[in-house]
């Protein structure tokens, strides 16, 4: 399971006046993408944070390609692209229900101590896991 893909249908909260998804918002769906990903890999962001690990946003790049609107339901797929170090990066492609490919995107994060606040090599229950998809 290098990628994983899971569906959100666009609220009306999440659109402009003209009924189309704010930019800001595709980074919502790019984090819902993260944490499906990891969960659906046998780890939680919660879990993660207990045991004293934060995975911050670095680097997020996005590209729009077309509009999503008011009650699409999107295709969110989350691909892992590398884990090095302390690092971990994923592409991501949005998709309607149509299956129009409207926005790709890239985010970079670091493992981080949450009592120092300095990277650190990511736990050994997590590249375990991802070695195997590697």
């Amino acid at each position: 399971m290098k990628d994983y893909e899971f569906s959100v249908r666009v609220r009306y909260a999440e659109t402009d006046q003209m009924g189309v998804v704010y930019h800001g918002n595709y980074a919502q769906y790019f984090e819902m993408g993260r944490v499906e990903w990891l969960r659906n890999l046998g780890v939680s962001y919660k879990w993660m944070e207990e045991n004293g690990v934060m995975l911050p946003v670095v680097s997020l790049e996005m590209n729009y390609k077309k509009p999503a609107r008011y009650d699409d339901l999107l295709r969110v797929k989350t691909i892992l692209k590398s884990q090095t170090s302390v690092k971990i990066e994923f592409d991501y492609e949005i998709y309607n229900e149509e299956n129009h490919l409207l926005t790709t995107g890239y985010s970079m994060l670091v493992f981080v101590d949450m009592k120092t606040g300095r990277p650190i090599v990511p736990p050994s229950y997590i590249t375990e896991k991802i070695n195997q998809l590697l």
